[in-house]
């Protein structure tokens, strides 16, 4: 994990607020910073006062005034859902104006502004979603577009990113907004452990964000598979030989290359290839040499990664065109 910055994440708590929604994420970035990474986490409220009741009557305690903070480029606030009748009051808007106004101000700070499920409401009565993306729980969508029509509601998303605001469909969709974001901050390699960690099942539909291969191909419980995964995307470098995968995972060579099939629905040899590919076009991307990209993928010249590279992907980058 290379990401040394202190990043701090921030966490709404309204009244009646649903708890899956907030304690999904909270306990996402819990297990990050268990992991080496660096989270400093405050939970807010909304309203004056030190404590709120949950829309299942837990009470949530030691809650720090939204005001008191101003948040920058390295921050994360997430905003969860509330039992309905409390945004749809009439007065609700104009009660909350102050939040409003501040949640303006953290977005134009270009801090990431998340919302769970039905916190959406929030964001969009604050004007962060005009002429923008988002997606809510699917069934708030037809009273959400009426109030709303000026955004642009994708009803068939599990999570929505625009520019800087990020939103997500309902409940525990928190849960894999939280490992989208821990992905984009510090890697898929570590958002693949957070992952492993609270064995979550990675739910995207064909037209979420694209997942990194690192993530993909993970919807699974067995532990020896997950193993040679770890094994592959952390030593694209070297060369692995089937015999010594199997034996580390207990099995057969043969009973491997079938268990890995069917639990993934790829072979290790495409898996592999897959993370060399994305790993390469990384690396591309970020200026390092084409000799230096083939070794840390594992591959012995410039002509082997050409060749990777012309058969898997529809055009070569501009350091491999000939």
């Amino acid at each position: 994990m290379q990401n040394d910055i202190t990043h701090r994440a921030y966490f709404l708590i309204p009244p009646e607020v649903q708890l899956l929604d907030i304690a999904g994420p909270i306990h996402l970035f819990y297990e990050a910073n268990e992991y080496g990474a660096q989270f400093e986490n405050h939970y807010l409220s909304l309203n004056p006062g030190t404590e709120e009741i949950s829309s299942a009557g837990i009470a949530l305690a030691k809650l720090e005034p939204f005001w008191n903070f101003t948040l920058g480029s390295h921050d994360l606030l997430f905003i969860p859902g509330l039992e309905s009748h409390l945004f749809f009051a009439e007065d609700f808007k104009r009660k909350n104006q102050h939040f409003f106004r501040w949640l303006r101000e953290q977005c134009q700070n270009n801090a990431k502004i998340c919302s769970v499920c039905t916190g959406t409401y929030l964001m969009a009565f604050a004007g962060l979603f005009d002429g923008k993306s988002c997606t809510t729980h699917w069934k708030y969508f037809r009273d959400f577009k009426t109030r709303f029509p000026q955004v642009k509601l994708l009803s068939d998303r599990l999570i929505v990113k625009d520019g800087n605001l990020y939103s997500s469909a309902g409940v525990s969709s928190g849960i894999d907004l939280a490992l989208f974001l821990l992905e984009e901050i510090y890697g898929p390699v570590f958002a693949t452990k957070i992952a492993k960690e609270v064995v979550i099942y990675l739910r995207r539909t064909e037209n979420d964000p694209q997942l990194s291969v690192f993530l993909q191909y993970r919807n699974h419980i067995d532990n020896r598979i997950h193993q040679i995964q770890d094994t592959l995307a952390q030593n694209l470098d070297k060369k692995l030989k089937i015999e010594e995968l199997a034996e580390n995972s207990h099995m057969s060579p043969r009973n491997l290359t079938r268990v890995f099939k069917k639990t993934t629905g790829i072979t290790i040899g495409d898996y592999l290839a897959k993370l060399r590919i994305e790993h390469a076009l990384q690396l591309l991307s970020n200026g390092t040499k084409v000799n230096a990209v083939s070794l840390a993928c594992g591959l012995q010249s410039s002509n082997q990664l050409r060749s990777l590279l012309k058969k898997h992907t529809k055009s070569l980058p501009s350091q491999l065109r000939e």
